[in-house]
């Protein structure tokens, strides 16, 4: 069978796997009916909703003619390195990095830090526009879990709340 897209033959194959494997993990959990949900049932339904939904893309891609084939492009290194990095800072000043003595720099300092390197994914860069996104992020992001939610994390660092 000839493919006819490859950006959606292959996207749906990464949305049928992660779907099937989410939905394999869910299984270890207790799943429940419809009326008394279990821990397992959402990620389960969601699972096998994003696995459907992959195959129903792969599918497309082999029947649906596509200008010349949708091919796949080169790795994107840059936006990949810094989203990456982005996100593994973002763990590192939640939480802190004991094995090296670095304490919990709190949610604010989190939310800056996985903004400014994500912001350098991009092809430009500017600095006045990123803050102001770091400063909004942060203020709904204490809003809606420390204000709201009522979650218990650090939201400044050790060092200035002692």
């Amino acid at each position: 069978m000839l493919i006819k897209s490859q950006k959606d033959f292959f996207s749906g194959l990464m949305f049928t796997v992660v779907g099937a494997a989410f939905a394999y993990g869910a299984t270890s959990y207790s799943i429940g009916s419809g009326g008394r949900m279990g821990p397992g049932y959402f990620p389960l339904l969601l699972g096998v909703i994003l696995a459907i939904l992959g195959a129903v893309v792969m599918f497309k891609a082999l029947v649906v003619e596509t200008p010349n084939g949708d091919k796949i492009g080169k790795w994107a290194w840059k936006p990949l390195f810094f989203i990456i990095s982005a996100n593994v800072l973002f763990g590192i000043l939640l939480g802190g990095l004991p094995s090296i003595g670095l304490p919990p720099m709190g949610l604010i300092a989190a939310i800056f830090g996985i903004t400014l390197v994500a912001s350098l994914a991009g092809e430009d860069f500017r600095l006045k526009e990123v803050l102001i996104l770091s400063v909004v992020l942060s203020i709904g992001s204490y809003l809606a879990f420390v204000v709201l939610l009522k979650l218990q994390f650090p939201v400044w660092p050790t060092f200035i709340t002692g």
